[in-house]
């Protein structure tokens, strides 16, 4: 038991120990920025995470439907083929835009505009 502790013990001292520093220093900020900063981490995560986990859902769904419907119909195979690379593509670019907007959100500077 004593061997399975040990590497936690080891992780929670170093992270208290790293983590010192923090407590010494002073912070100039007033609260509604840091309040306006903590909501924008908390919604570009969202955000990104959202979008991620749809677009892989979407993706499965998408390559799985293409390979029932090439098997269906193998005569089709290429038009399937292109809407599914097509339909892929559209996807992934609604990944990115959320991923666009998720660093757009997370690199405004705060103290600028409160």
């Amino acid at each position: 038991m004593e061997k399975k502790l040990k590497p936690f013990g080891i992780i929670f001292f170093l992270l208290v120990f790293f983590y010192t520093p923090l407590l010494a220093q002073e912070t100039t900020l007033d609260p509604a920025r840091t309040s306006l900063f903590k909501w924008s981490l908390i919604i570009g995560g969202a955000i990104i995470t959202l979008a991620v986990a749809a677009g892989a859902f979407c993706q499965a769904k998408a390559i799985s439907s293409a390979c029932e419907g090439i098997s269906r119909n193998p005569g089709s195979g290429r038009d399937i083929r292109f809407l599914l690379i097509f339909g892929l593509v559209l996807i992934e670019t609604l990944v990115i835009y959320a991923l666009l907007i998720t660093i757009i959100i997370l690199m405004v500077q705060w103290g600028k505009y409160v």
